[in-house]
């Protein structure tokens, strides 16, 4: 396993716990989860992969919440995992789970056309 690989797991789970615990933002719903963090090889930024479950306009709002809290969720992060940069942190929407669900729909009509 790759040392960026090890760094990207540690921040994910950190990350999660800062999300859930540390952001008092409204627009953030409780059902935010981080699907993935991709850091570069200099360390210099980190890809944070967000499902939001909710609306097309609550995933927006999230994203948005996210990003004005980028700093304090940097900061927190730097304050638990010990690297000699924190990474600056880059928030993107994932609807992997959904295209999921969706997909296992689709497969579950197919498989039982008489249950639609």
């Amino acid at each position: 396993m790759e040392r960026t690989d090890r760094i990207a797991g540690e921040m994910k789970k950190e990350i999660s716990d800062i999300i859930r615990t540390g952001i008092k933002d409204p627009r953030l719903p409780e059902f935010v989860s981080v699907t993935g963090v991709r850091v570069t090889k200099d360390l210099r930024y980190a890809k944070v992969y967000i499902s939001v479950f909710g609306s097309e306009e609550q995933k927006s709002d999230a994203i948005n919440a996210l990003k004005h809290a980028a700093g304090f969720v940097r900061r927190e992060l730097g304050r638990r995992v010990k690297l000699r940069y924190t990474p600056e942190l880059i928030f993107i929407s994932d609807d992997s789970i959904e295209q999921g669900i969706h997909i296992s729909k689709l497969i579950d009509q197919t498989m039982n056309p008489d249950k639609v």
